[in-house]
């Protein structure tokens, strides 16, 4: 008896303690304003800026309507890395070609064929994930930003 009054109380603690611990958020796959932040500012890939904005004051409000997209030429384990382009806007088709791996503070689309056509996959459907929020994306050549 006193067994399976201990066994019980093992039991509900844990259920308890795992329920308590923290969730991830469904939509992991896209990365903050502030880890975007903290990448572009410790990483030592060659960085060009493209769309509405150069690099980012972070005292100043972001438009609720962009999304931030980093794409880059190289991987190498699982670092992101080489030379990198840094998206700020709205919906928009972006050139990519070369891409090897990319991150996003939205979900966006990468495609193998330019003008974002061809086979087409979601950052939200990420086979092989990289540090730093990354998705290797090997193959793409273009990028789909959506509308927020």
């Amino acid at each position: 008896m006193q067994f399976s009054l201990n066994f019980s109380t093992l039991l509900f603690t844990l259920i308890g303690v795992t329920a308590a611990a923290p969730q991830h958020k469904a939509n992991s796959y896209v990365v903050s304003d502030e880890e975007m932040d903290h990448w572009l500012a410790t990483t030592d890939a060659k960085l060009t800026y493209a769309g509405s904005s150069g690099p980012v004051n972070p005292l100043l409000p972001r438009a609720a309507q962009n999304t931030r997209v980093v794409y880059c030429s190289s991987r190498v384990a699982n670092v992101c890395g080489g030379a990198c382009t840094v998206y700020d806007g709205g919906a928009a088709c972006l050139n990519a070609p070369d891409t090897q791996c990319l991150s996003a503070t939205q979900n966006v689309g990468f495609c193998d064929r330019g003008g974002c056509g061809g086979s087409c996959n979601q950052l939200s459907t990420c086979g092989t994930r990289l540090d730093g929020g990354f998705c290797w994306t090997p193959g793409t050549a273009s990028i789909v930003v959506g509308p927020n």
